[in-house]
């Protein structure tokens, strides 16, 4: 009885070790053939990740930021005059920020940063469904723990959900954009968004 089990243990480790060994081998297979891709990766990480100056201060993208919210955090408020609009802003885009109000899309610079500032709203009646009346010219305010900044729009158009460029993240001059689904009272997946551009 002890044999058989003295058997059934080695094959099991022997099994084990066999696939340990496969395992590694695929591994080390993909870094030495998708090394480009990898690094890829690692560096698109980099330019998003917050790091800390040694006094411990959060830096985003070489910026020392001031007052780093947490994720999911409100830290402001977004008032539109002209369409009498005023819902508070949380630092993430996950759905269940976006019930609560308005998104800051994680990538993007904070207001005072110098940077395009992102963010994003449903269409529902009480959050982003007026997007579309706010006119070039209409003034734009972000009130945050830190700070009021006003901005004005300078223009607003419809694209593809998918093209990213037209909402690029710089950190040349100061712009903010917002934006939501389009068509405003569509139901269900939307495959275009409305964008609001202000400086």
């Amino acid at each position: 009885m002890e044999n058989k089990i003295y058997i059934i243990f080695k094959a099991t480790i022997n099994k084990l070790i066999v696939a340990f060994l496969i395992i590694i081998s695929v591994l080390i297979f993909y870094r030495i053939s998708f090394k480009e891709k990898f690094e890829t990766v690692a560096d698109l990480i980099n330019v998003f990740a917050v790091t800390e100056t040694k006094e411990g201060k959060p830096v985003l993208n070489g910026i020392e930021l001031k007052n780093k919210p947490v994720y999911g955090s409100k830290y402001g408020t977004l008032k539109i005059p002209s369409i009498e609009l005023e819902l508070p802003i949380y630092f993430g885009d996950s759905l269940s920020i976006l019930k609560s109000g308005i998104g800051h899309d994680s990538n993007s610079y904070f207001p005072g940063e110098g940077g395009t500032i992102l963010y994003m709203g449903h269409n529902y009646k009480t959050f982003l469904a007026k997007l579309p009346d706010v006119q070039k010219g209409d003034k734009i305010e972000v009130e945050t723990d830190y700070g009021k900044f006003k901005y004005k729009v300078y223009k607003s158009k419809v694209v593809n959900e998918y093209d990213i460029s037209q909402a690029p993240i710089q950190d040349e001059e100061e712009m903010l954009i917002i934006y939501t689904c389009w068509p405003i009272n569509n139901i269900g997946h939307a495959d275009e968004r409305y964008l609001v551009y202000a400086k």
